[in-house]
């Protein structure tokens, strides 16, 4: 054995357990395991005792943008004043990636995106799919990223949307440059159809898009209806159009906040829709708890799809981070078990039942949008050693504490270690006393 993980703890198990890896897989699960098996003379490789502490399958971070990744300020004026979004809409984020879209180099992007993924990684994810906008007749991101994605190459895995940021029918060549982002080598087709002009626009875009990944073979991940504006209903398009060209299963419907604003009786027929179609749907909390609601006074809407709807449908439901510090949003280390975190309270899915849930919404839920397969992802003999040791012994604590990610493992091979800093209390009159955020009772 190459490395053994002593006394972990891993849902589905009553009791702590090992985990044997071997070439890059696991080799076994079992309550002991020797470290100097009969069959050979050697001894593992590596021995690390995981302290009853939680060992996870890597997350999935199913919808960022990378390309935008680390910009947040920018452009500044010719007086050095930063360019922030002072609305907080999404409209005047995207009047600001333009303004910062004229100066993107290849080295730019590859520089700041680069950095954004080895942040996603020291957190564990293993897997991104980010968005890049393709409105740029140079297509200089989706050149940059193409990069970045060929040199993370068996640390990461990267697929990248072909993205219409400012619309395929609202920019000039629209067509021509998402036809082109394919041929460079993008993974899937996307969209922005409530970013049209017009409806009968947005319903052309849905089309196209569904056009051009049949022509490519390949997977489609639109933005779609993003607003709260109630009449905003593409979804309904695009599920009718995957159920018409026989898509299911290879369909994404990212943000769909408009969800929140239509009336009850849409909604039950849309999400049966959903169902049928068998679209995957991403929810991107931190991004559309800030950008939606801007228009509207008291009571707030609270801007993202219906996912406890969704999820008793029997929907796979997933959530992504969306923005690291860029013109949406000016916050983000890249952490999915932050994002999780805001979406609890967001989702309002605080309730004990839920919150293994939430945990698989960051886990298996985008793996198997991602196209991951029950033999290539979990924790199980014959799978790859992808596995995740964090700070923390249950799924619930993890969450509760945003906990570190001690150990990152690809392949069996350790790509991110942290190590967490502790806490003392010594007020006078006390002896130093360490603190443990984990409480006893639980």
């Amino acid at each position: 054995m190459d490395l053994i993980l002593r006394n972990a703890r891993v849902r589905g198990h009553d009791k702590l357990i090992d985990i044997a890896v071997n070439n890059g897989l696991i080799a076994k699960i079992a309550p002991k395991i020797s470290a100097r098996p009969r069959s050979t003379p050697r001894r593992a490789g590596q021995v690390i005792d995981c302290a009853g502490k939680l060992v996870s399958p890597p997350f999935t971070d199913i919808h960022v943008h990378l390309d935008a990744a680390l910009t947040v300020g920018q452009p500044r004026s010719d007086r050095g004043q930063p360019r922030f979004n002072q609305t907080g809409t999404l409209l005047e984020g995207i009047e600001i990636w333009a303004e910062r879209k004229r100066s993107l180099t290849f080295d730019d992007v590859k520089r700041r995106a680069s950095l954004a993924v080895k942040w996603e990684l020291a957190h564990g994810v293993t897997r991104i799919r980010s968005h890049v906008d393709v409105c740029d007749p140079e297509l200089t991101a989706v050149k940059a990223l193409l990069e970045v994605k060929r040199e993370f190459a068996g640390l990461v895995d990267i697929q990248l949307v072909a993205f219409p940021q400012d619309g395929i029918y609202a920019f000039p060549n629209g067509e021509s440059l998402m036809e082109r982002a394919m041929d460079l080598g993008c993974d899937l087709v996307g969209g922005i159809p409530h970013h049209e002009m017009t409806r009968d626009d947005g319903v052309a875009d849905v089309k196209f898009a569904c056009d051009l990944a049949q022509q490519f073979q390949a997977k489609l991940d639109l933005h779609i209806d993003e607003t709260d504006d109630p009449n905003s209903r593409f979804t309904e398009v695009l599920a009718a159009e995957t159920i018409k060209r026989g898509l299911g299963g290879r369909v994404t419907a990212s943000h769909t906040t408009s969800m929140h604003s239509v009336d009850n009786a849409y909604a039950f027929k849309l999400i049966r829709l959903i169902k049928r179609a068998g679209l995957h749907m991403v929810t991107n909390p931190c991004d559309n708890s800030v950008l939606q609601g801007r228009f509207d006074t008291y009571p707030k809407p609270r801007g993202h799809t219906r996912v406890k709807e969704l999820l008793a449908a029997g929907v796979n439901v997933a959530i992504g981070h969306d923005s690291i510090m860029d013109p949406w949003y000016p916050l983000g280390v890249g952490d999915p078990v932050q994002v999780a975190f805001v979406w609890i309270h967001y989702g309002q899915m605080s309730g004990m039942s839920e919150i293994p849930q939430v945990w698989d919404m960051i886990t298996q839920n985008p793996a198997k949008a991602f196209g991951a397969t029950d033999k290539e992802y979990g924790i199980a003999a014959g799978n790859p050693a992808d596995l995740v040791l964090l700070d923390a012994e249950t799924e619930f604590d993890a969450l509760r504490r945003i906990a570190p990610r001690l150990l990152v493992l690809r392949n069996g091979q350790i790509v991110a270690r942290t190590t967490p800093s502790q806490t003392f209390l010594c007020p006078k009159g006390w002896k130093k006393e360490v603190i443990d955020f984990r409480p006893t009772h639980l």
